[in-house]
This record gives structure tokens, C-alpha cells and sequence, in this order.
């Protein structure tokens, strides 16, 4: 909701913990927990520390109001004590009495910081959880009353790509031209800004995500003209449970103040544990690895992958037809534990293949329950016109088959 935290102090193992003096001194051994720490949340407040806590020790981190919570000697006598309880001028059984929903030692001197007094903890608390304030009020009143335009034309697909058995990661890719954006110039540099508001909602109107960016281009002066001919690509990912939702975009380009809006229903595939499925199938303009320390951040990002998806599936005969695509639920052979797969790649025209291709079999001996499809293919050779690119996965040790399938344009 709020970015990742200017500073994380990670647990991810517990164990010997020396607790600060506001919350009593002395060693104690904890539960699973990390601290975020933001010098600044607009509309909260400055250095805001958020702890989470694993006291089941899953994985299954939550937001505590209580930072004795991760003590994992809380309910055991005389174990983990505290300062004051060490020197015997306070018992365990006072960190139960308190009145303000903390358990733990009382500091000494007695007095806490401003941070950590019962009100000031609640109040912050309930603003971290409250929905932030919309930006975008005049965007958002298109979505509310339901008002259509397309005065700003735009394009957008979503996509979906397995994280676990019930979360499946959904990326929304918004494609502009420039031609359609009004720029000003600005010393040199021709400035344009588009403003982009989208709510996702459940069959029953419950509200989902809310999203709200503005995205800037500049391009200078002198290559403005040339850059007419460009698209402009937004993307931003929400992890979703499988499911139908409805999507409400609205675009508004702050220049010229024309406005554009639209509606889609979503559905969010459940990905079998048991079954051969693949995430969408994705024509993409950009495809390159990225280094380690971009893994997994950022827009256009899947894993270890830059993915920038063609959203009107349409190329020039200078590029390559990028695909990405990934393979789940791979069998897996009793003695050498490794999957057996055959892939093949397909270009048709007018229902006729006219270019075929095998995967690489020494990247298919790297693949295991889950695999990676990423291929690019040079369409020089190919005259402008339509296609079909199609994508058979053959499973040979269950026997299961996937063959997705996707249209583009040469131009």
C-alpha cells in the first residue's frame, strides 16, 4: 500500500533477541518478525515502525500492535526475562495486567515513548489500515457513474501468470499513441502527463484494488516529430485469488484534459495442481534477462524477465516476435526425477504453417515441474499481413498436451 520500507529489520528465524529499553531490556529468544520502518506516510506521520510477527512459524506474517508478541518465552517462568524482572522489581505475571494491550516488560524508569503510549499505537494503526485518500477524484467519478468515452483512445490486456495454487499474479498493460497525447514544451523538453485511475471490483461490487499513477513522458524538443509515431506502454501487476472481476479504467491526459474510459470483465484462471497449464500466452515487443539485482521489481518484470507485452499485437518486419510463456505442473520421471517434454513452435497464415520450430532439447533438459518458454523469432522474412502463432507442449510422461494460440499483425 505504502512502497516498499526505508529500512527492514528482518528475522526471518527468531531466536536470541536483545529487547531495546522501551520495551524492557534483557534477552529473550523470539518468533519469526520484521520491522518496516518509513520516515514519512503522508497523512500518518514521520519514521512510522510497522512490526509483523510469525508466531506459528509458516510464513504467515502479521501486522501486531503488540511488539511483546514475538516473544517466544512469553508463557514460559522465569525464561526471557526482563531488566527490571531480573533485578526482581517486577514479575512476568505484570506484563498480563497491563491496560493498554501490550505484554511487554515494564521499561525502567517506567515512562514510554510517545511511539509506543496506547493511543498514539491505535491511531496509527487505524490510519495504516484506512483506504488512502483518492488522488484522481474526477477520474474516479467516471468510474462511479458508470459514464463511457473514448475521446483519449487507449488499449489494454491483462495477463495471468501462476504465483501459488491460489494466488495468481494479473498484470494490466495499457498501451497509448503518442500522437493521441498533447505535449508542452518545457525549456527544451516536450512534457506530457496522463493520468490513470483503475478499480477492480468482485461480482458483488466489493472494491479490490484501486490504482492510481500518473505517467510522465519527456522527449526532446528535437526528436519530438520522429517520436509521434511511437506507443507509450503503463503496466502495474495485482495478485489476485482466481475468480471474475470487473476492470474500470479511466485515462485522462492533463494537457488537453480529453478523457477516456473502459470496462472489462476479467476472469482469473484457477491453475490445477494436478493438470499441464500454462500462464497466458505472451506476444511481447521486449524480451531480455535482467540483472540479479532487478529480479522480480518493477513493471514489466515476471521473475528474472523483462517482458514488455505487445498490447494490439502488432509488429513491423524490423522486429522479432518475442513469446513468453510459462509451463506448470510438469510430470516428473520416477528415477531421474526430471520431466519429459516436447515444444514446438508454429507460424501460420490463413490456417497454413509456414515456419516451424523445436524448442532448444538442451534448455528443455533444465526444465522441471515448472518451465520458462521464452523464444524470439525474426519476422523479416515474412510479408505483412496476419498471423497465428500456436505453442504445443507435450508432457510425455503424463501423456497431457496444452496448444495455446494467439493473432498478430505484420505491418
Amino acid at each position: 500500500m505504502y512502497g516498499p520500507p526505508d529500512e527492514n529489520d528482518s528475522h526471518p528465524s527468531g531466536g536470541s533477541y536483545f529487547r531495546p529499553p522501551e520495551e524492557g531490556g534483557g534477552e529473550t529468544s523470539t518468533y519469526p518478525f520484521e520491522q518496516w520502518r518509513y520516515r514519512y506516510i503522508d497523512g500518518i506521520g514521520n519514521n512510522i515502525v510497522l512490526e509483523f510477527v510469525d508466531p506459528t512459524m509458516t510464513g504467515e506474517y502479521h501486522l501486531t500492535i503488540d511488539p511483546g508478541e514475538k516473544d517466544a518465552l512469553l508463557h514460559v517462568p522465569n525464561a526471557g526475562l526482563t531488566d527490571a524482572e531480573a533485578m526482581g522489581m517486577a514479575t512476568k505475571a505484570d506484563r498480563f495486567t497491563r491496560t493498554d494491550g501490550m505484554t511487554i516488560g515494564t521499561p525502567m524508569g517506567g515512562m514510554l515513548p510517545e511511539s509506543m503510549e496506547e493511543f498514539t499505537r491505535l491511531d496509527t494503526y487505524a490510519k495504516i489500515f484506512s483506504a488512502p485518500e483518492v488522488k484522481f477524484k474526477d477520474l474516479k467519478a467516471v468510474v462511479t457513474s458508470k459514464i463511457s468515452g473514448q475521446l483519449l483512445p487507449f488499449d489494454v490486456r491483462t495477463d495471468f501468470i501462476r504465483v501459488t495454487d491460489e494466488t495468481v499474479l494479473t498484470p494490466i498493460t495499457i498501451q497509448l499513441a503518442y500522437r493521441d497525447l498533447q505535449f508542452q514544451n518545457k525549456e527544451g523538453v516536450m512534457h506530457s502527463t496522463t493520468d490513470i485511475y483503475s478499480q477492480l471490483t468482485s461480482l458483488t461490487g466489493r472494491n479490490v484494488d484501486t490504482h492510481e499513477k500518473s505517467m510522465i513522458l519527456d522527449v526532446p524538443e528535437h526528436e519530438f516529430q520522429q517520436s509521434l509515431g511511437r506507443k507509450a506502454v503503463y503496466q502495474y501487476a495485482v495478485p489476485l485469488h482466481p475468480g471474475r472481476y470487473k476492470l474500470s479504467l479511466v485515462l485522462k491526459d492533463d494537457q488537453s484534459g480529453h478523457m477516456g474510459s473502459v470496462e472489462l470483465g476479467v476472469m482469473v484462471p484457477h491453475f490445477d495442481e494436478d493438470k499441464l497449464s500454462n500462464s497466458t500466452l505472451i506476444l511481447a515487443d521486449l524480451l531480455q534477462p535482467l540483472p540479479t539485482s532487478q529480479v522480480g521489481t518493477g513493471p514489466f518484470v515476471i521473475g528474472g524477465t523483462k517482458v514488455r507485452p505487445s498490447v494490439t499485437r502488432s509488429f513491423t518486419r524490423d522486429q522479432n516476435l518475442c513469446i513468453y510463456m510459462q509451463v506448470y505442473n510438469l510430470g516428473q520421471d520416477a528415477n531421474t526425477h526430471k520431466p519429459s517434454l516436447d515444444v514446438e513452435y508454429e507460424v501460420l497464415k490463413d490456417g497454413k504453417p509456414i515456419l516451424a520450430q523445436a524448442e532448444d532439447p538442451s534448455k528443455l533438459k533444465e526444465a522441471s515441474q515448472q518451465f520458462t518458454l521464452e523464444k524470439q523469432m525474426p519476422l523479416r522474412a515474412l510479408p505483412p499481413g496476419k498471423y497465428t502463432v500456436q505453442i504445443k507442449v507435450t508432457d510425455k510422461i503424463k501423456n497431457q498436451t496444452v496448444s495455446p494460440s494467439d493473432t498478430f499483425e505484420l505491418q
